[in-house]
């Protein structure tokens, strides 16, 4: 991983699946020159959903977003790049799909907050990109290499 990378955890909802957006998805982030390292499409179960959303516990929709979570597969995805937390958040837009400007992943494929398409590490949560990435993969899980295109994405690839 090189000295301007950072590595972000992302997660196409059980919603995004069965609409077929999980390759629009990877495909928005590949264009804006993130790099894919790691991608699982799979199940989570409860205890997983449990754990990935343990900060939400106490709340009243804890159990909503369990349920929704686990009602389908899910394509869970690690990313790399300058900044990466902020510029996915940034891409996914506001929460609520409603309040989502259009562009946005969120904005272009969402309507309802409950069923909002993906999942970002948080930004203002320092820290919750290496949680989140550690609950969801192995280590030798996420491949290390240079996208050919990486001195046509950062000006200063050969410092």
């Amino acid at each position: 991983m090189s000295h301007h990378d950072e590595r972000t955890f992302v997660m196409a909802k059980p919603d995004a699946v069965q609409r077929g957006l999980v390759g629009d998805i990877i495909t928005r982030l590949e264009d804006r020159g993130l790099k894919l390292v790691g991608a699982k499409f799979m199940q989570i179960d409860e205890e997983l959903a449990h754990e990935h959303y343990a900060e939400h516990e106490d709340k009243p929709f804890f159990d909503g977003l369990v349920e929704f979570i686990t009602s389908g597969p899910v394509m869970a995805m690690v990313w790399e790049g300058a900044d990466a937390t902020r510029q996915v958040r940034q891409m996914m837009g506001a929460t609520d799909p409603a309040e989502a400007a259009p562009g946005t992943i969120r904005g272009d494929y969402g309507l309802d907050l409950g069923q909002n398409i993906i999942h970002g590490s948080d930004h203002e949560d320092p820290g919750s990109n290496e949680r989140e990435i550690d609950l969801f993969f192995d280590e030798e899980e996420l491949v290390d290499y240079e996208r050919a295109d990486e001195p046509w994405v950062y000006e200063d690839v050969d410092e």
